[in-house]
């Protein structure tokens, strides 16, 4: 979006409050937010220094705790 489309809302001050997406836009900024929080989580996992375990055994671990 270029920054000449935005609306805002704006409070009676004439405060931005918020803004109005497109959903196209509203779409790409939830996918492109959750593919942030996985990079940040791999990253996390890459330098906690823990050894690493198959993903059968991550499953089988989690299916344990939940009960």
């Amino acid at each position: 979006m270029k920054a000449d489309e935005r609306k805002y809302l704006v409070d009676t001050n004439g405060n931005r409050i918020g803004v109005v997406l497109n959903i196209a836009d509203y779409e790409q900024l939830l996918e492109n937010t959750e593919e942030l929080e996985s990079i940040r989580a791999f990253d996390r996992a890459k330098s906690s220094g823990e050894k690493p375990i198959p993903f059968e055994q991550a499953v089988s671990d989690i299916d344990r705790r939940r009960g």
